[in-house]
């Protein structure tokens, strides 16, 4: 059976619109730009005037840096540095050689050899600190029981070798009486020092005699 003809309509044709012309994109475009240069623009003028506010912040303080070695760094007195033998007020070694300091140094970076003169009185034949190794604790002062060994605030001990940060009795060793001026072990020790006999030097008491403690 056919259709007939003039009942059957034809299929109405797909909606269609006007494609869109370069100049309708533009003016979007723009438009949406436009709504969001402003809060674009004012974030970065805020964000410039915080990074000013740091720099003008930083500029009235207080400058950390000095100009080394033009200026020097201020160290507290008892700023453990550099390591030094002293002598007595008599102008001797202060060192009687008693091997305490390489003992008590927890990286052994001391060694010493002991010796005596012909008056009986010991001292160091050589002194040696490896300053590539030491620590700057401060065991070694405290050991001392002559006050000899003394670290003292000197930082400047920079060397271009490795092998000249090993110091020698010579380079240890001051003229001056360092942080004791008025020490002397000698005096107080009750050795015998210059032909003296036992109790006969300065703030000593004679031996005592084990036979007196007899009953």
């Amino acid at each position: 059976m056919q259709d007939d003809p003039q009942t059957t309509r034809p299929a109405a044709p797909p909606e269609t619109h006007p494609p869109l012309t370069t100049d309708v994109i533009e003016v979007g475009a723009a438009a949406r730009q436009g709504r969001g240069l402003l809060p674009r623009i004012g974030r970065a003028v805020w964000s410039t005037l915080v990074g000013l506010g740091v720099v003008l912040g930083h500029a009235r303080r207080t400058r950390d840096t000095i100009q080394y070695p033009e200026e020097m760094v201020y160290l507290p007195p008892r700023y453990r540095g550099r390591i030094v033998l002293t002598r007595d007020p008599a102008g001797e070694e202060r060192c009687v050689a008693c091997y305490l300091c390489a003992a008590v140094c927890p990286v052994d970076c001391i060694a010493l050899q002991a010796t005596q003169d012909e008056h009986g009185r010991r001292y160091p034949a050589w002194f040696r600190i490896n300053f590539s190794r030491c620590i700057f604790c401060g065991f070694c002062e405290d050991a001392c029981p002559t006050y000899a060994i003394q670290l003292t605030p000197d930082v400047e001990m920079s060397e271009y070798e490795r092998h000249d940060m090993v110091y020698e009795k010579e380079d240890l060793l001051i003229a001056g009486l360092g942080k004791r001026h008025t020490y002397d072990f000698y005096r107080v020790s009750g050795l015998a020092v210059g032909g003296k006999g036992k109790g006969e030097a300065e703030n000593e008491a004679p031996p005592t005699d084990v036979r007196d403690l007899l009953p």
